[in-house]
């Protein structure tokens, strides 16, 4: 009997120590798992945090690549400014009022314009005092803060958005100036991003306008709606609205007549585009953008200022930057006459179309 008890006994003790081993080994496997999901949780998040990297890694390089290449198409222009404003600041022992008188002429010689850069050189005589900078070489770093600043604060935004769809770019110019190449140019930048889109061909007064935009059309590998020589400019367009709104375009670059002819006939010409738009394209994103040859400096100022009194102009597109030392000259059209510069043009390429950015710009030709 004593001896049942002791095995009764022992019988129990085993199946407790048992379902302690079961115990243990379940918790021994829920440890394992918890481990293999953390392992592989860590992994996944090892597998984004690289993906990040090389995202950034991409962007990074793109971002130098982009500089690299404006800084290239601003060769011209930033010997023309940083290099006489080093040669300027050098000669100076101390800051005085010398010094400013000399500066602001070497910025009016770089075609930033006389208002503009009387602004820039009150702005930065005010901070050198007020920041008590006696060394000259230190005025440089104050100067290229304030022309950032300058260009920032002039307008909303310098920005070209063809994200908002359907969008329409009514392009306009004087002949000579590169604006059917800028419309080429723009037509594969913006297929490149992912966007549908066609051309018009509405500058029907000048020979051989619409083929050479059928040619770039070709080239970019998007629709072009064009009439015979000497159609009415009106007409084509709204045949290019009719087109687009049937094929689903996202972006409809138009180009138009290039003639500085009577401001009066421009308006007439231009108004009558504008209602056919407004009246079969209300639903579109719209801008009015006109194209200036950087090289001809101060003329094309004197042509923004036609075309703002005879078009809503929403920005500007300078071309041919990299072949000029003036290009100061976005100065006076973004800070004085208040007009957006959108796109520069640093070179012939189909690539050397860029997006403005002002801090990259006066980098470029400063630093």
């Amino acid at each position: 009997m004593l001896k049942g008890f002791f095995d009764k006994f022992k019988n129990k003790e085993n199946s407790e120590e048992i379902e302690e081993i079961k115990e243990d080994n379940t918790s021994l496997e829920s440890l394992e798992e918890n481990i293999e999901e953390e392992i592989s949780d860590n992994i996944e998040e090892l597998k984004e945090n690289i993906v990040e990297n090389e995202v950034e890694e991409e962007v990074q390089e793109e971002k130098i690549g982009f500089f690299d290449r404006l800084k290239k198409g601003l060769t011209k222009t930033r010997d023309s400014i940083s290099s006489k404003i080093d040669l300027v600041l050098a000669s100076y022992q101390k800051v005085d009022e010398e010094l400013f008188e000399d500066l602001e002429d070497t910025l009016i010689s770089a075609d930033l314009g006389v208002e503009s850069t009387m602004q820039i050189i009150d702005e930065l005589t005010e901070r050198v005092k007020l920041n008590r900078i006696k060394n000259p070489l230190e005025v440089k770093t104050e100067l290229s803060n304030i022309m950032k600043e300058k260009l920032k604060n002039s307008v909303e935004s310098n920005v070209l958005d063809i994200q908002k769809t359907p969008k329409l770019i009514l392009v306009v110019g004087v002949n000579g100036v590169g604006k059917t190449t800028t419309i080429g140019k723009m037509a594969s930048k913006f297929k490149n991003q992912g966007k549908k889109v066609m051309l018009v061909a509405a500058d029907t007064f000048r020979a051989a306008a619409i083929e050479q935009l059928t040619e770039w059309a070709n080239r970019a590998k998007v629709d072009i709606i064009s009439h015979n020589e000497g159609a009415d400019p009106a007409s084509v367009i709204f045949d290019g609205i009719s087109s687009a709104k049937s094929k689903k375009v996202d972006i409809l670059i138009c180009d138009t007549a290039g003639r500085l002819h009577n401001k009066k006939n421009l308006m007439n010409e231009l108004n009558k585009i504008h209602r056919v738009i407004e009246r079969e394209y209300p639903e579109a994103e719209k801008e009015t953008l006109l194209v200036v040859d950087g090289t001809t400096g101060q003329n094309a100022i004197f042509q923004a200022k036609e075309f703002k009194e005879a078009a809503n102009l929403t920005g500007v597109v300078i071309t041919k930057l990299d072949g000029t030392a003036k290009g100061g000259v976005i100065f006076p059209l973004q800070v004085e006459l208040g007009l957006p510069i959108k796109l520069i043009g640093v070179g012939e390429q189909i690539d050397n179309l860029m997006e403005f950015d002002s801090d990259d710009f006066v980098d470029a030709i400063i630093n």
